[in-house]
């Protein structure tokens, strides 16, 4: 709601209280109505109730909509192309280069359509190891994108520090701001522009709040690398009696990062994004964003009990207005249901957000050709082939475009949209800290078996866990393994809990020859795939794929 009358709201006599002497003057903000600075979750609901932004569900969680976008506009995103940086972003599909002049208009344009607004501001950190960690500033047009940020980023924890705050970045979201594609050279009305020498970021005529999250992972992606940190695309779980004993849990969106780090048995790190570094394992983020869509109080209990809490953002989850209560099954708006929410909503996370070294590293892919085993040992120059590949299928309406069926994609290093630097320099960042702290890999489907999409049925999670458990505790260590004709991994032949047919997915098929048809043709993409990074990545990584 833009308040064209002038209204006094809930927040506006507390809303300078938390300012930063850093003002958005310095941003070129000017001239706005009123800057909502640093607001508590409290006050941020107040002031998304009473603009109409949100309703509020059983048990306190706030509704929003996204209108017209419900997942990343992948589409529309952008890197202002410079000379200081250009050298080191890997142009193409992902990393489409912007003009600076073209920017700078828009920038100014943005600028003036912002005067006499309100906006709010959060002051955050991206990171948890303080030696790494990035001072972002978020401006936002809606009250609860700025309680999305609070999720989502790590705060302040003192008046003194928000007033003293610097941002070394800062995000500007303005959903009802539209570009011109004939005048800004957009695809769209819809923008997502990363420049790093003016270290913005500029997002318009798009709600969805994933975007401002994703734009700092993909900044984060391209400056850790330069300082010897690994940024991961993963979520992260620890063994409760050793901090060395961390798993990771790399994957697209629908593969089950969020879900299978939720283990009651383990301490959660984080869901979606980390960095490695010579101190440990570390999340970049303070919440987590989770995929809702037919969540399961017995198979997700953890995930589930946020969805009755106050302070968690359901985005785009149907609810009945009158008894408020939400249905997780309803697609109706969308596949790509998410709930925000801290990470301390999780009743065992790890409140540092950091901890040791990698143990185990789990590939995730969500196989909808129904072929991939649901779990195999990897060597080392395997699991690389595997990373850069990232081979998945797309689920549920992620990014635009998207419908309801898997759409069957490689995405490199298991998050190719926010890789800014050659897959290759993650891969070999990668392989050094494997060999040097003797992680063992493991590739697990958390697809279909018995038939491709459509024929045969999803894994169910019971097994995953199951195999994840024997994996991380050792019980995998000694039994039987055969060797995989084709993708020349090492398969377990049994499992306590896991029937043989799902650890051999060829004996649920009841067509062989259409099994083994699917299997070597899905081979024979991964090559084709592999084919554009081969002349960057070493020989023995090249070998350590598939043989048709």
């Amino acid at each position: 709601m833009n308040n064209l009358l002038n209204l006094e709201t809930p927040a506006e006599s507390i809303a300078q209280l938390r300012q930063a002497d850093y003002q958005l003057s310095n941003h070129g903000i000017n001239n706005l109505r009123r800057a909502y600075w640093n607001l508590t979750t409290e006050a941020l609901y107040e002031e998304a109730i009473f603009r109409s932004e949100g309703a509020t569900s059983l048990g306190g969680p706030l509704i929003a909509h996204t209108g017209k976008y419900k997942g990343r506009s992948a589409n529309d995103k952008f890197t202002v192309r410079h000379s200081d940086s250009e050298n080191n972003i890997w142009w193409g599909t992902h990393n489409r280069p912007y003009d600076t002049e073209k920017f700078d208009a828009l920038y100014e344009r943005l600028l003036g359509y912002l005067q006499e607004r309100d906006l709010f501001v959060q002051d955050t950190y991206a990171g948890a190891d303080s030696q790494y960690r990035l001072p972002v500033r978020f401006v936002t047009e809606h009250a609860w994108h700025s309680m999305f940020i609070r999720n989502m980023f790590i705060l302040p924890q003192s008046l003194e520090e928000y007033k003293n705050f610097v941002p070394e970045f800062t995000v500007i979201d303005a959903p009802s701001f539209k570009a011109d594609p004939s005048v800004d050279n957009t695809n769209t009305e819809t923008f997502i522009i990363l420049n790093l020498e003016r270290k913005l970021v500029i997002i318009g005529n798009t709600a969805y709040a994933g975007e401002m999250k994703k734009s700092i992972f993909t900044l984060l992606t391209y400056l850790l690398p330069l300082q010897g940190v690994l940024p991961m695309h993963c979520s992260a779980n620890v063994d409760p009696e050793n901090v060395n004993d961390v798993a990771l849990f790399f994957g697209l969106s629908g593969t089950g990062k969020t879900t299978l780090s939720a283990d009651s048995t383990r301490r959660l790190i984080g869901d979606d994004e980390h960095g490695w570094s010579d101190n440990g394992v570390f999340n970049f983020e303070g919440g987590c964003y989770a995929k809702v869509i037919g969540l399961s109080e017995e198979a997700e209990p953890e995930i589930y009990s946020t969805t009755k809490r106050f302070g968690t953002i359901l985005e785009n989850v149907p609810f009945d207005p009158v008894t408020r209560q939400i249905d997780l099954n309803d697609n109706s708006i969308t596949e790509n249901t998410r709930a925000s929410y801290p990470l301390e909503f999780i009743a065992n996370a790890v409140p540092e957000k950091r901890s040791g070294h990698p143990k185990n590293i789990i590939l995730l892919t969500c196989d909808a050709n129904g072929v991939m085993p649901p779990i195999a040992r990897l060597s080392s120059n395997q699991a690389l082939y595997q990373f850069i590949s990232g081979y998945t299928a797309k689920v549920g309406g992620t990014e635009v475009g998207l419908g309801k069926e898997p759409a069957i994609t490689f995405s490199a290093c298991f998050g190719g949209p926010f890789m800014m630097h050659h897959p290759y320099k993650y891969a070999e960042l990668l392989k050094r800290k494997i060999e040097r702290h003797g992680a063992q890999c493991w590739l697990v489907n958390t697809g279909w078996v018995g038939g491709p999409y459509g024929v045969g049925k999803r894994i169910s999670i019971r097994y995953t866990r199951a195999l994840l458990n024997a994996a991380l505790t050792g019980l995998l260590d000694n039994v039987n393994y055969t060797t995989d004709p084709v993708f020349g991994f090492e398969v377990p032949t049994e499992c306590l809990g896991v029937p043989s047919e799902v650890l051999s997915p060829a004996s649920s098929w009841a067509d062989k020859a259409e099994y083994d048809r699917r299997y070597r043709d899905l081979a024979r993409r991964f090559q084709e795939n592999f084919a554009k990074f081969a002349d960057h990545t070493p020989a023995e990584i090249v070998e350590a794929g598939p043989r048709v």
